[in-house]
């Protein structure tokens, strides 16, 4: 009952996932003394929530920092479920190639009742490696994040995840655990509200599509704006061109004129720096990443970083009791009305290059990266291209 059919635990994070799992194994284990036989869907279910938990970790062996997690190292646990299992995939996955055997397939995953995707080059160390949540809110320990981002590249975390922080109910609780601390849009200043907790049916087959050249993903945030008048949705839609870029289209649906904020948010390692529209990392020798906007709109754009006053913002949270001051770039602008707006992500190893890129109508992005040729990625009713 606490567990999807895809293996991931209802509270969707990767932390409680493990709390959960270790719980189970420890009743089986005392059948096991007892001589209680156990029936076979257990030993199925725990291989389906250790099939999870490898799929999702970063190139570094940590887990996704989801709702109420922590960034824990998970590669030991998953070690020991590749003996028990016998799955030399994913010791290959945990290892970055270097003991076990290939995954089949595309380096990329899907998890469609828990709305997670996962995005990738490859299993490398330095491999590309973005999470998207399209998923329920959760059965417990959630956070109001549908349609949040994470990226790492080249060995390091690039967009982050805010993290829990603490349980006290206090302002900082509400930074944390609120849209604000996250990659996705504030409407009218306002974060999302309270979402479905569990979900009764898996994501369409067509809101996500993996290829040997690009992924595709999509998702809908239709619970409300918390205190805003009226009605606005946010429809968020991701193509990754394997080993190259991401490129995120935002759809806003509004009844009347909005105000809207985009945040991204670069962990506290990445020094940041405006370039003109685009924002980007900078540090030599490390993997950065260059977030440039895509649209007609007059964005005005600020980097807070360790703001307490008139409200928190521009803070990272690597586990329980944990803070420190991180950037956050935050795109602000009014809408008409109905309206859509792009942006691509490209990694790096040292310096990233610029990008030029337009909008094409709503349904994609043209876009040349310096010293490459010029590339559509669109995701018309054709699917992605």
């Amino acid at each position: 009952k606490q567990v999807y059919p895809d293996g991931a635990q209802k509270e969707l994070a990767s932390g409680y996932h493990w709390v959960t799992l270790r719980q189970f194994e420890a009743f089986a284990e005392l059948l096991h003394k007892v001589g209680r036989a156990l029936p076979e869907s257990f030993e199925e279910g725990f291989e389906r929530m250790y099939n999870y938990s490898a799929s999702v970790l970063r190139p570094d062996g940590y887990a996704p920092l989801n709702n109420d997690a922590d960034r824990s190292d998970h590669r030991l646990w998953v070690r020991e479920g590749a003996v028990r299992y016998e799955r030399p995939d994913w010791l290959w996955m945990v290892n970055n190639g270097e003991e076990g055997e290939q995954p089949d397939g595309v380096p990329s995953r899907v998890f469609p009742w828990a709305g997670h995707v996962v995005m990738r080059s490859g299993w490398d160390r330095d491999a590309h490696w973005g999470f998207f949540d399209v998923g329920p809110w959760g059965i417990g320990h959630q956070h109001n994040d549908k349609l949040h981002v994470s990226v790492a590249a080249y060995g390091r975390d690039l967009l982050v995840d805010g993290g829990r922080m603490y349980y006290k109910g206090d302002r900082w609780r509400q930074f944390f655990r609120g849209t604000s601390a996250h990659n996705t849009v504030l409407i009218d200043e306002q974060g999302q509200a309270s979402d479905e907790r569990e979900t009764a049916s898996p994501l369409a087959e067509d809101a996500c599509v993996l290829t040997e050249e690009l992924d595709y993903a999509r998702g809908s945030f239709t619970a409300g704006y918390e205190g805003i008048k009226g009605e606005a949705a946010h429809t968020r839609e991701i193509v990754y061109v394997r080993g190259k870029f991401w490129v995120i289209l935002d759809h806003i649906q509004t009844d009347r004129p909005r105000s809207v904020q985009a945040l991204w948010h670069y962990h506290p390692n990445c020094s940041i720096v405006l370039e003109g529209l685009s924002v980007t990392s900078t540090d030599a020798g490390k993997g950065n990443l260059r977030v440039v906007p895509v649209s007609d709109i007059n964005w005005e754009i600020e980097i807070v970083k360790g703001q307490e006053e008139p409200e928190i913002q521009g803070w990272w949270s690597r586990e329980y009791n944990h803070r420190e001051p991180s950037s956050a770039t935050i795109y602000s602008a009014a809408v008409d009305g109905t309206v859509t707006f792009a942006w691509v992500l490209l990694p790096a190893s040292g310096p990233v290059p610029e990008v030029i890129a337009e909008l094409i109508g709503n349904e994609g992005v043209r876009l040349a990266v310096a010293g490459e040729a010029s590339v559509e990625v669109t995701v018309g009713a054709g699917g992605p291209q």
